[in-house]
């Protein structure tokens, strides 16, 4: 199995991971929109529902608009990730954003992070070094 759909070089491997890497900053930070957002509005109307009222208040907030149109953003870049690389290479490598979140999610939003979940990252980092390091054997 091919890494690359085309001859692999260090260009295209550096404008992978460029894209990659604006592709995860842009979810990454979509995401801790969407959460504070979403913690906005659930202070003045209530946890997210299907209520009308509830509806209006979410997609009206400029913090949950913003946080979609960067992960949209996420998206656009991530299409020239798959466009250049085999998916079973690049997919995994979008779960490390879950380690990245951890990040914002303590700095930004006071969530505690607990052992468990460093372990659980550091067993993502693993993972993800093992696939992109046999990536190029089939």
């Amino acid at each position: 199995m091919k890494l690359f759909a085309h001859s692999p070089n260090v260009r295209t491997m550096l404008l992978v991971l460029t894209l990659l890497l604006t592709a995860s900053a842009l979810t990454v930070t979509g995401e801790v929109l969407l959460k504070v957002g979403i913690n906005h509005v659930t202070e003045r109307v209530g946890a997210f529902s299907l209520d009308p009222r509830i509806l209006w208040a979410t997609f009206t907030d400029w913090r949950i608009v913003l946080g979609f149109v960067l992960v949209f953003g996420g998206a656009i870049f991530w299409l020239g990730v798959i466009s250049r690389v085999d998916l079973s290479f690049a997919y995994p490598l979008l779960a490390l954003n879950y380690v990245i979140i951890l990040i914002p999610s303590r700095l930004l939003l006071n969530e505690s992070i607990s052992w468990m979940r460093l372990v659980g990252a550091l067993i993502i980092v693993i993972g993800v070094i093992v696939i992109t390091w046999g990536s190029g054997k089939s």
